[in-house]
């Protein structure tokens, strides 16, 4: 009998943060322990790529910015940005009206805690939709975790299910097409007896075949919110490390991404560590393709450290099985990995691809919204500490219908226009901003800022906006282009999500342990605290409410932590009336504009969770917990629709000592069972709206 070990609720004192080292390990390679890749200074512009220095002076950030809201409300110098007065602290709980809690949020929350299950407010069912192993693909069998296969797993529902979308699928009533994100593998709980030094050649083809994508349909049943896989649907598919994946867009053909297998420089095998995403309104999925450098072996370039590519081995060993996972064989390869890679579910032989235009970086992800005339607007963080976060503003307009022709007309979209990144400049005193994150005088962290071009891609051709770097060089060292134009070095910028009721777009900021300790940054207005634990949600206004806009007003609208912590702020409300929150990763909204947030490494002592929080009105600020998920498990992919709750569950049971012999958890099914990564649906108990 194999023996359950005990909860670790308190990380070691040795890693930072909440998360265990055996996640770190396997999912980013153990990104918390190695030098920061962002050592620049954003003050003089670096030729990395040629190894020169070149000084220049740094482009300076307007100190205002008049900003111009929906309303026509503006905000001059003097005057706060548009949409602050919402943001100023909160009237007294005693004086504000009290209904249970806003619309969509009105629901018993779950108190913090450390169950090794899926636990849910009062009155709520659940089911667990799809586990790692469960059959997809016609031919495929059922899961034996003892007689594992690649054949087998490339027909089966992967691992460390992330990102998940629920499309409609007409012509099937009471079914839709989930689509789903495999972040990362983690052997040691995959196979009996593994060896890390020593993986077999099954083991790693396991891993490849574990790694990508699924589409499954799922049917509802109609008597409660449960949903279960249709087995062998014609549209379920899997993408894996080894599915031919297309590159397109400005570096597509480059040098940069030519290989021995690939000559012509269009053709990729894979997409790797699939972390958040997005739905286009074209009716297609986007993929973030995250911590990729992690896979790649004997990096040596300053390129390949600026990615946080190691100069030996890799954890996983693959370069033993296929040398393009070896940079001293196959340089170019790890410069083919990094992408926003779009799908289309409907198409099961369509070829998926790897926008180039949205630039080369660690995405968490990629959400769309659409311009007055049609054009798509991409936000994407790049998720690491003192890394950026951008956007990409089409030049094509999008086609509306489901005709061939409308459909590779918007396969496109992603190809053409330019790509940004922020800069934001706070509007406090710098002595007021005294890493402690106590709010400054003006009772909020806010200023404004800018969306500072890189390079702009055509049908022609593409030009760069970043001195001594082409375009091609700016698409795929996006990172570098961004440090010379002095981008703004943010908290882990992860999901960005536009509010689609108000416009206005959300960014999550998971945390930042380095912000203030040693060399690095301290802390700044966007930033506001040194040691960033808990992380933060950062709230921006575009001008004029066009997401096309190059100028916007940012703020905090969320500090997290315990509500007892002076250094926590809820968007003025009061904080003896919220739930606990810490690390926020991804984010969504409902249709009553309430903002949703799982969490990634809850540094407070328990269980990662699902949040809602009301984002205007008199509860704006008022958070409320949702649910818990397993022993060292993470939230992700949260789908909220209006009787309906979708996550996934991540990398259950991974905590430091735990294996398959000595599992941490017995989620899903139970003890004497491998612990599984599954999607869970969670509904009303009696049929009724979530939070109505």
């Amino acid at each position: 009998m194999r023996k359950l070990l005990p909860l670790i609720g308190t990380p070691s004192a040795a890693h930072p943060g909440g998360r265990s080292a055996l996640t770190c390990r396997f999912r980013c390679g153990d990104a918390c322990f190695h030098e920061v890749p962002n050592t620049s200074s954003n003050e003089y512009a670096g030729d990395v790529i040629a190894g020169a220095l070149a000084r220049r002076s740094m482009l300076r950030a307007a100190a205002v910015v008049t900003v111009a809201a929906a309303t026509g409300t503006a905000a001059a110098a003097g005057a706060p940005p548009a949409g602050a007065a919402a943001h100023r602290p909160a009237a007294p709980a005693s004086a504000r009206k009290k209904p249970s809690a806003a619309r969509g949020l009105r629901f018993a929350p779950v108190p913090p805690n450390t169950a090794d299950t899926v636990t849910v407010p009062e009155g709520y069912r659940q089911n667990v939709v799809i586990r790692w192993g469960d059959p997809i693909l016609r031919g495929a069998p059922a899961f034996d975790p003892e007689r594992q296969s690649a054949t087998a797993q490339a027909g089966q529902f992967g691992y460390n299910c992330d990102f998940l979308a629920l499309l409609p699928l007409k012509g099937e009533r009471g079914r839709q097409l989930l689509v789903a994100n495999h972040e990362y593998t983690n052997e040691i709980l995959m196979f009996r007896g593994y060896d890390s030094e020593n993986p077999t050649r099954e083991q790693v083809e396991i891993s490849w075949a574990a790694h990508g994508l699924s589409v499954v349909v799922v049917e509802e049943d109609r008597g409660s919110g449960r949903l279960t896989p249709v087995p062998r649907h014609p549209l379920n598919r899997r993408l894996t490390a080894t599915t031919e994946f297309r590159l397109t867009g400005p570096v597509a053909g480059s040098d940069l991404v030519r290989t021995s297998a690939d000559p012509g420089g269009t053709r990729v095998l894979g997409t790797l560590n699939n972390c958040a995403g997005g739905t286009t309104p074209w009716g297609t999925t986007l993929h973030g393709e995250e911590n990729f450098n992690q896979y790649f072996a004997n990096g040596s370039r300053a390129t390949d450290r600026r990615y946080g590519v190691g100069s030996g081995s890799t954890e996983r060993k693959w370069e033993r099985f296929d040398k393009r996972f070896d940079l001293a064989q196959e340089p170019n390869e790890v410069h083919r990995f990094g992408y926003v890679v779009e799908l289309d579910p409907y198409d099961p032989t369509s070829t998926p691809r790897k926008h180039t235009a949205l630039g080369r970086f660690k995405h968490e992800g990629a959400t769309v919204r659409l311009t007055h005339d049609g054009r798509p607007v991409v936000y994407s963080g790049d998720d690491e500490r003192f890394e950026y976060f951008y956007k990409f503003v089409g030049s094509k307009r999008m086609r509306h219908g489901t005709s061939r022709s409308a459909r590779e007309h918007n396969l496109t979209l992603l190809d053409e226009g330019t790509l940004y990144v922020a800069r934001l400049t706070g509007d406090s005193p710098a002595l007021e901003i005294d890493g402690s994150g106590r709010l400054p005088e003006d009772g909020e962290f806010d200023g404004s800022g800018e969306w500072i071009p890189l390079a702009t891609a055509t049908a022609d051709g593409a030009v760069s906006h970043v001195e001594g770097m082409t375009a091609e060089e700016v698409f795929v060292f996006t990172r570098l282009a961004a440090d010379k134009v002095g981008a703004t070095k943010m908290d882990r910028p992860e999901d960005v999500e536009p509010n689609p009721v108000t416009g206005k777009v959300y960014v999550a900021l998971t945390n930042n342990s380095r912000r203030g300790v040693d060399s690095n940054p301290a802390a700044d207005e966007a930033n506001p605290r040194n040691a960033n634990k808990h992380g933060h949600v950062l709230e921006l206004t575009e001008r004029w409410n066009r997401p096309e806009s190059t100028r916007f007003a940012w703020s905090l609208f969320l500090v997290a932590g315990d509500p007892k912590d002076p250094s926590t702020y809820f968007a003025g409300f009061p904080k003896d009336s919220v739930s606990p929150i810490s690390c926020p990763d991804n984010v969504a909204f409902d249709a009553h504009g309430n903002l949703w947030i799982a969490t990634d490494g809850n540094a407070l002592g328990s269980h990662d969770g699902l949040f809602g929080v009301a984002t205007r009105g008199d509860r704006r600020g008022e958070l409320r917990q949702f649910l818990t998920v397993p022993r060292g498990a993470e939230t992700c992919g949260p789908v909220i629709q209006d009787r309906r709750v979708l996550i996934a569950v991540q990398h259950p049971g991974e905590v430091d000592g735990a294996s398959v012999e000595r599992p941490a958890s017995t989620w899903p099914d139970g003890p004497g069972t491998y612990t599984r990564p599954a999607v869970v649906a969670v509904w009303r108990a009696d049929g009724g709206a979530i939070g109505v």
